[in-house]
């Protein structure tokens, strides 16, 4: 994540990772206004672009041909990348909703989201067909189809609604790609049937007639079905109706018309169309509020009135940037007109195209082949990034519009003080801090919102305190998911030994700022470590924040725990089986993601990974007479278990195939990118007895890999061992494993062997 010393005055927040979007992204990478933070808000982290997703159904392209990673794209920008689906807006707050995080506040906000077939305005269709956008929903059902076509004996159905450029691709990239599944199966390709219906008595209606012409024969020669002329009427489980009186049985039904905006956008207050779609004058400005952008399909540019096609969200990215930029500033945007005619390339699966441009018409493989080489170009922008300025941008105020916020951000760059002069104002804490809702327990007898200066906690009788603490700088740019792994990470050594989480302390630094930004970042950040600590039981009673150059969070956690039931780390016993509740790889690839060589969804997956909790694992290890236990973190896997055998005077045997990897690990590794502490931990190698034999092994280096909130390490009866694994999956720890043994102490002094 890029770091600067710069205060932040303008906060941009992009709704959706559309064409528009990337391109502003991008844009705000390679020229940055100073004092303005750009924040991305989407549901996926791969975006798809639409002009490959033909090719990609066909099978020309696999899936990150087509998709653009938002997650690096982001970092690449210094934007903020917060993966959620937005529900609405509060113009009044000027606050962004969304559905599982906190909502997000805005200067100045862009929506770009796309369309959705409106499925519902047919009988049957929300339930019975798969609308094609979002394009991520349709491709988990394409894959299903293809996996279907292993097992579905006898003909196949397939009924397309929608004539128009998209459902014509589709079509035929569909048709082409499960015919050949068919043929390399053995299969009869002729147990494939397509149906394509529209309304309208013809196809392609916004292009001239002989793109129409070739596409009408392209359908009738390879058998699909034309049905126009005649709405559908209803959809029903595995047939089809229209309203002439039509029936067809179908195995799948796909929709790809009817498009409109989602239903939230109608709560907003913005003016929209009869589509649902967002009026916007040609600065692109939403027409009833000028802090609000819209483009691409989402917008209906009122004065130039084009079609739904990606070429305008693509063309529409550098206005756009250039209006939020000079909106940022407080400067008046500029207008844009889109072209009136645009060049259209539409595949027919086969890498065979038709060109079209007003009259103009072109066909043929050399067309396939254009469009092929403008799509890979296009994409080429946005996943092979420039190497980052490591940089940092130095104080500037001149991004402030008015004479206020030059104070403001004077105000924050000033001379920072130290010692308790450095500590976070108390108004922006008590505002930031009010509304969270830390769990009420009988035992804390004082607590976060009361106005002492210390908590009070009571220790049950018959129990033991258990007192932890960490502390680390945040290694993403969204303090919310941020303040979730900061938590879970610190509660990790309290479930490790067996204890019940009784009460956390918070200590935080947060970068300085004007007011209502930093209180933004702290509310965030707690509101995402609150919710960990109130499912893992564990009361937050107060804590200390202060202003420092970096992100950083940190507990102490206080645990009780029965003095005769604590799993410690040195109880190994020979002949017991060693297991690892959650996969490794978090150092190497957040190491990556700074480089920009990590995939967002695999750092989707060590997020997830990250933010799961180790309580239901403790419990589970107990009920099966774990042994020894502890949390695998800063040391990584096997400084841990090294930890484990020195006081328990044996040895251990890890299987290094059997390790559970997180996605993306094992390539970040071998591609020579890992932690900062890996080197620290690479010492410990003198411990592994066999260590020659296994350094060119592909996991090797990730036994060294520090981890954050990492899995639990224990110990347990061999004959338990598989019961236990079998439910800590059951408890949703789907890659806990069996990873080694442990054996009598030998007369090396290396303690550790591996093997494949």
């Amino acid at each position: 994540m890029q770091t600067t010393e710069q205060p932040v005055l303008r906060d941009i927040v992009l709704v959706g990772g559309g064409h528009s979007h990337v391109g502003v992204l991008r844009r705000f990478a390679m020229h940055p206004v100073p004092g303005v933070r750009l924040t991305l808000v989407c549901r996926d982290t791969h975006t798809p672009y639409s002009g490959m997703l033909p090719g990609y159904i066909a099978g020309h392209y696999d899936y990150d041909d087509v998709h653009i990673d938002l997650s690096n794209l982001a970092e690449f920008a210094g934007a903020r990348f917060y993966r959620d689906e937005v529900s609405g807006l509060d113009r009044a707050r000027q606050q962004v909703l969304c559905k599982t995080r906190p909502d997000v506040p805005y200067d100045l906000l862009s929506i770009n989201i796309g369309s959705s077939p409106q499925v519902n305005d047919v009988a049957g269709a929300g339930d019975f067909s798969v609308p094609v956008k979002p394009i991520t929903g349709f491709n988990s059902r394409w894959l299903a189809l293809l996996a279907r076509i292993e097992h579905h004996p006898g003909p196949l159905t397939i009924a397309v609604v929608g004539a128009g450029a998209g459902g014509v691709e589709l079509t035929l990239a569909m048709q082409f790609r499960l015919r050949h599944e068919l043929k390399a199966r053995g299969r009869d390709p002729g147990e494939l049937s397509f149906h394509l219906f529209d309304a309208a008595d013809d196809l392609l209606p916004t292009h001239n007639e002989k793109v129409r012409g070739t596409f009408r024969q392209r359908l009738i020669k390879r058998g699909v079905n034309l049905h126009f002329g005649s709405p559908v009427a209803s959809v029903e489980a595995n047939r089809l109706i229209t309203e002439s009186g039509e029936s067809l049985a179908v195995d799948e039904v796909l929709w790809v018309t009817r498009a409109g905006g989602p239903a939230w956008l109608a709560e907003t207050g913005l003016a929209l169309d009869t589509g649902g779609f967002i009026r916007t004058r040609d600065t692109l400005q939403t027409e009833s509020d000028d802090r609000i952008f819209a483009a691409g399909d989402i917008a209906n540019v009122t004065a130039h009135p084009r079609e739904k096609a990606g070429v305008f969200a693509v063309r529409q990215g550098p206005p756009l940037a250039e209006n939020l930029r000079l909106a940022a500033l407080g400067r008046d945007p500029k207008p844009f007109k889109p072209q009136k005619t645009w060049l259209a390339l539409i595949s027919t699966g086969d890498k065979y195209a038709v060109a079209s441009k007003g009259d103009f018409f072109l066909k043929g493989r050399l067309v396939w082949q254009w469009k092929n080489w403008i799509d890979r170009r296009f994409m080429s922008r946005f996943n092979r990034l420039p190497a980052m300025d490591e940089n940092t941008t130095p104080p500037d105020t001149s991004a402030a519009q008015n004479p206020e916020d030059a104070s403001q951000a004077i105000s924050a760059v000033a001379m920072r003080c130290g010692g308790c002069g450095a500590k976070v104002g108390s108004t922006v804490l008590s505002r930031a801090l009010s509304s969270l809702q830390p769990l009420d327990r009988d035992d804390v007898l004082v607590g976060l919102h009361a106005p002492d200066d210390a908590a009070v906690l009571r220790v049950p009788p018959g129990k033991a305190v258990v007192h932890t603490v960490d502390f680390f700088r945040a290694f993403i740019d969204d303090p919310y998911t941020f303040g979730r792994v900061a938590a879970n990470h610190s509660l990790g050594d309290i479930f490790a030994m067996g204890a019940e989480a009784q009460s956390a302390t918070a200590v935080a630094t947060v970068p300085y700022g004007i007011e209502s930004k930093v209180e933004d970042v702290v509310f965030q950040m707690m509101t995402g470590a609150v919710e960990v600590l109130n499912q893992a039981g564990c009361a937050l009673v107060g804590g200390h924040t202060g202003e420092g150059r970096e992100l950083a969070l940190g507990f102490a956690i206080n645990g009780l725990i029965d003095p005769d039931e604590i799993m410690s780390k040195g109880n190994l016993r020979a002949g017991d089986a060693l297991i690892l509740t959650k996969p490794i790889g978090t150092g190497t690839l957040f190491a990556a993601h700074a480089k920009l060589a990590a995939r967002g969804r695999w750092i989707d997956a060590a997020l997830a990974s990250m933010t799961q909790s180790n309580k239901a694992g403790a419990e589970c290890l107990r009920r099966y007479g774990v042994t020894a236990c502890t949390d695998v973190t800063g040391f990584g896997l096997l400084g841990h278990l090294v930890e484990m055998t020195r006081p328990s005077e044996v040895d251990a045997e890890l299987d290094l195939s059997a390790l559970p990897i997180l996605p993306g690990a094992e390539e970040t590794s071998a591609a020579g990118i890992l932690s900062s502490l890996q080197p620290a931990n690479i010492r410990l190698r003198r411990g592994i007895r066999n260590q020659a034999d296994w350094v060119s092994h592909p996991r090797y280096p990730l036994i060294f890999d520090p981890q954050t909130a990492g899995g639990l390490l224990a110990s347990m009866p061999m004959e338990k061992a598989q019961a236990c694994v079998a439910e800590l999956r059951e408890l949703g720890y789907p890659h806990a494993a069996i990873i080694g043994r442990v054996l009598a102490q030998g007369e090396s002094i290396e303690p550790v062997t591996l093997k494949a």
